[in-house]
């Protein structure tokens, strides 16, 4: 399933998310959370993704008044090259340039 982000609260531009014309954002999965709060990442998303035993993955936040209203994961070798161009927008204020 392709779609944008809907989510009233957390309206970063497609854009931000890597969801140019010509790109796909998807939901991969619904993950669940058992009573420890862990989630497993379906096998076939972890192939897809390239990600191995081992692997570091940063857990990135948005919040939006003061609440954190989504979530993304990013493996930590790509994090280093893309904050820039990638969280910097993200990390401004709303209206700010």
């Amino acid at each position: 399933m392709t779609r944008k982000n809907n989510n009233p609260g957390c309206k970063p531009s497609d854009e931000l998310f890597g969801c140019s014309p010509g790109s796909a954002c998807r939901v991969e999965a619904v993950l669940g959370v058992d009573e420890r709060g862990q989630t497993v990442l379906p096998k076939d998303v972890r192939e897809k993704a390239g990600i191995r035993t081992g692997d570091k993955l940063a857990l990135i936040s948005w919040s939006r008044d003061g609440e954190i209203c989504c979530l993304a994961l990013m493996k930590v070798e790509s994090l280093s090259g893309m904050v820039k161009e990638v969280l910097g927008p993200l990390m401004q204020e709303p209206g700010k340039k």
